[in-house]
């Protein structure tokens, strides 16, 4: 039986971490984020959490990802995963929240004791956690803070070393869910069993289809790059003649070159391709962020013009593919989308009157999207920047994994959407997993992505960042579609956006970085410029606009 908890070895442990008081912290859709030097105290005491969200489950184990995905090099962040491979639980954010703002030792313990307290806790059930890192220079040090705190609560720990974070996520499921690991390294297990399950599925959904051509991937400088190469190895392994990549901004030792001037982000906001990469209408890319948790495609077409094959892009492609071999398999399977306020209006129009599948909004935020999604058997959902998955329920699985024989062509369907459930990592959004998933139905089509493109054309749009003094004023309703907070401000939007044929916009603020995001559609890339760029002039001019105007805000 494990010790229960030393609350003298917390506190004395804590001393060494004490809070920076001047910063108030905010656990949110992607966990703590902000300049890395701000972070040690807080690490800490997810350590601490961690332990007490494990004891609370009955021993699962508990995930712990130290990155800031797609934000500067110079910032860095934290979040909890459950032992399904999901995100925290909403409460506990609160929790993590409170233990972060704790502001003397004391006060901490008197917060860990409530947390205990309110949940019933057994000090002396067992706990366990795995963690990882991205490739951030400020990772090791924070690491080590992490370790202090898992050390104090008394808490066994597995550093799986340099992670993508949708590995490990996954592999927090695979420690509660699947068949527990024999003895060996955690760090090098963790990428054994990914890069074999995805290479084998990823086979499996291709067949004896052709290759395609070889496709350019921008792995932001981060942590994707040595993964991906890892894990076309192994696909290579099984048959050299399925997937072709070929990788660029791979350097994850200079410093200062994690996300800067490429990585998905970076292509979606300006519409363009990443440094390193000139493209010919013969080429296929697409980026990665610095944690490969997303993922976006382009090309230039016959024009020279840049096409974006974005999130919403990515939906209409897995859903048609995954309908239509739904309908070929006589199964008795529903499929349902999920999307942000960011989808694309022609992408809701076209899964709606075209593909005829239920599309729903939420608000921003994987936690939202990913719990809509489990309400289908197939509940497919990215979000526009390229984050995203497919979820296929329990009695989705059971129907394609269990389906009685029937015709040679229902037989191949099934085949195919087994597949498909394999090499799709269903816990988070996976860039990498999600990169197999599209070249696997582009492979079946034998598509170009010219051809997936075609199947409705995006209206012109612009995503604009505004950098304010406080963006926890901006309070919104209807899927953060309306601005509730300030007061006044929707209605001068909403008058902007009268002015425009096809105009939309909407505001909301960030829940990973200080600045305040401005999206905005209409019928031309002109009218869609200015709405845009005149919506932000507006928040920077009445909402506290800081940091020097753009001089492109109208």
């Amino acid at each position: 039986m494990a010790q229960t908890i030393d609350y003298d070895k917390i506190k004395e442990a804590s001393a060494k971490y004490p809070k920076l008081k001047e910063i108030n912290y905010t656990y949110g859709t992607a966990g703590f984020r902000m300049k890395a030097e701000y972070l040690e105290s807080v690490i800490f005491r997810v350590g601490i959490l961690g332990g007490l969200r494990s004891k609370k489950l009955n021993s699962k184990v508990i995930g712990i990802m130290i990155t800031a995905s797609h934000n500067p090099e110079a910032d860095n962040g934290v979040k909890l995963v459950d032992p399904s491979g999901e995100m925290l639980e909403q409460q506990w954010e609160g929790y993590a929240t409170q233990l972060a703002n704790a502001q003397s030792d004391d006060d901490l313990i008197a917060v860990i004791k409530s947390i205990v307290s309110e949940n019933g806790i057994d000090e002396s059930k067992e706990a366990s956690i795995v963690y990882a890192r991205d490739t951030r220079p400020s990772g090791p040090k924070l690491v080590a803070a992490l370790e202090e705190g898992i050390k104090a609560i008394n808490v066994a720990g597995g550093n799986l070393g340099i992670k993508s974070t949708p590995q490990l996520h996954y592999f927090t499921y695979y420690l509660n869910y699947c068949e527990k690991p024999a003895e060996g390294s955690y760090e090098e297990l963790a990428d054994k069993l990914y890069y074999e399950k995805f290479a084998e599925a990823f086979h499996k959904a291709v067949g004896d289809n052709p290759c395609l051509s070889p496709i350019y991937i921008d792995a932001a400088n981060g942590v994707g790059a040595p993964k991906l190469k890892e894990l076309a190895e192994w696909i290579n392994k099984i048959n050299n003649n399925v997937l072709k990549v070929i990788i660029i901004n791979d350097d994850i030792n200079s410093q200062g070159k994690l996300n800067f001037q490429c990585g998905a982000d970076y292509v979606k906001t300006g519409q363009k391709p990443p440094f390193g990469l000139t493209l010919t209408t013969e080429q296929r890319a697409a980026s990665l962020d610095g944690d490969a948790d997303r993922i976006v495609f382009y090309y230039v077409d016959e024009n020279r013009t840049f096409r974006l094959l974005d999130g919403d892009k990515i939906a209409a492609l897995a859903a048609g593919f995954i309908i239509e071999l739904v309908k070929t398999s006589g199964l008795d399977i529903n499929v349902g989308v999920v999307q942000t306020a960011y989808a694309n209006g022609s992408s809701h129009a076209y899964l709606e009157k075209e593909l005829k599948v239920p599309v729903a909004c939420v608000p921003t935020g994987v936690k939202y999207l990913h719990h809509k999604a489990q309400e289908y058997d197939v509940g497919v959902y990215f979000e526009a920047n390229g984050h995203g998955t497919v979820l296929f329920s329990p009695n989705a699985l059971n129907k394609i994994h269990s389906a009685e024989k029937r015709t040679a062509e229902q037989e191949k369907a099934i085949k195919k959407l087994q597949a498909l459930t394999e090499l799709i990592n269903q816990t988070v959004g996976d860039a990498l997993s999600d990169l197999l998933f599209v070249e696997a139905i582009l492979i079946n089509r034998q598509w170009t992505f010219n051809q997936w493109n075609s199947a409705y054309t995006d209206l012109p749009n612009r995503l604009v960042k505004v950098v304010v003094e406080n963006r926890q004023i901006f309070k919104t309703t209807n899927a953060e579609r309306t601005l509730v907070e300030p007061k006044g401000l929707q209605e001068k939007i909403d008058k902007l956006v009268a002015q425009y044929k096809d105009g939309r916009s909407f505001v909301r603020p960030s829940g990973t970085e200080d600045v305040v995001r401005v999206y905005a559609e209409a019928s031309t890339q002109k009218d869609c410029d200015e709405l845009a760029f005149k919506v932000a002039g507006l928040v920077y001019d009445e909402a506290g606009g800081t940091g020097g105007r753009p001089s492109e805000f109208l």
